[in-house]
């Protein structure tokens, strides 16, 4: 097949590589020609995703018309851009052509997914996402990997599954594109959560409360927004909150760490030199929350302390003092 993708962070490059490996024709899309430059001259991304050799095939390029006889173009750019990057893209998009996002999160001012961005702005377009536990680093080690790809059009589904499987990356198929979005961009949040546990000395005991509290939460919420309950129970839900939540391949997980140990939000960011999502996404999901009129307490204590100047200790100690109650069913209201 030949396949565009679309921005060439540390995801799009490893993405870019397998697809490569896996004998299609790939084109890697940069938002700079500087950028695009620097790919095809080390055949290696020294900035997102250093020590992995991209292949000799990979076609480089920062102008956007390289999707126009594409089979896939895959969306990978960081959530705050998906916008104005389809909006740039559609007159290159012809009907019916099959845009794949990857990337995790929401958009903040309409805090839409990013499928619903991508239908907003290519109405004509056929839309897939997919989500997973999958660290860039070891999908481009060729370590065995599994993800799901959601599209309300089964066909469509299968067509990108058929294109990215291979002996270390198995896909699975999923018609609940609100939840396989809604699990890969939340966790980012509980993630954070779970770093900022491990920046003030906490211990396992409450990271698995994090996590487990967490998933009930995000699992609410999705329900609430029509998805399937089940699905968070899968791989884009409670499988990508563990891996994000216990490696430190995870950018959220790190920035929490740092804010834990009483960096701010803003410096979290900088230190670490690449988007976290789950700052931004917290924001989203707390007016979510509002809006929809679901309790996410961790959501809402996390939301205090990015934005509004709370101590995470304070935070930590509002969580453990709430009204006792019992533990419940995922679907029953608190």
């Amino acid at each position: 097949m030949k396949i565009s993708i679309i921005g060439s962070g540390s995801w799009g490059t490893a993405i870019g590589i397998m697809l490569a490996e896996n004998g299609h024709s790939v084109t890697l899309w940069s938002h700079t020609q500087a950028e695009s430059d620097a790919l095809r001259e080390q055949k290696e991304n020294r900035s997102f995703l250093p020590g992995f050799e991209i292949p000799a095939s990979v076609v480089y390029t920062s102008d956007l018309s390289l999707s126009k006889d594409s089979d896939i173009i895959i969306c990978a750019t960081p959530s705050f851009a998906v916008g104005h990057v389809m909006k740039a893209l559609k007159s290159h998009i012809q009907p019916g052509q099959i845009v794949l996002n990857i990337s995790k999160g929401l958009e903040i001012n309409s805090l839409s997914t990013l499928a619903t961005v991508i239908k907003r702005e290519i109405p004509n377009c056929e839309v897939a996402v997919m989500s997973g536990p999958s660290h860039a680093e070891e999908v481009a080690r060729r370590i065995p990997t599994t993800n799901v790809v959601a599209s309300t059009n089964q066909q469509v589904a299968e067509y990108v599954q058929d294109a990215l499987m291979n002996p270390y990356f198995r896909v699975y198929t999923n018609q609940d594109v609100m939840g396989v979005e809604l699990g890969g961009s939340l966790k980012n949040v509980i993630a954070l959560c779970a770093g900022i546990s491990d920046g003030l000395g906490f211990g396992d005991n409450t990271k698995a409360a994090l996590m487990t509290r967490g998933i009930y939460e995000i699992t609410r919420l999705g329900v609430a927004m029509g998805a399937k309950a089940e699905t968070f129970g899968g791989l884009t839900g409670m499988g990508d909150l563990i891996v994000t939540c216990t490696s430190m391949h995870s950018r959220n997980r790190r920035a929490g760490i740092l804010i834990g140990k009483g960096k701010s939000a803003v410096e979290a960011q900088d230190k670490i030199k690449m988007v976290v999502e789950g700052i931004n996404t917290c924001r989203a999901a707390k007016q979510l929350a509002d809006k929809m009129s679901v309790e996410m307490p961790i959501i809402t204590q996390a939301y205090a302390v990015l934005f509004e100047g709370k101590s995470a200790r304070d935070a930590t100690l509002e969580l453990m003092g709430r009204d006792k109650r019992d533990e419940i069913g995922f679907l029953l209201p608190e």
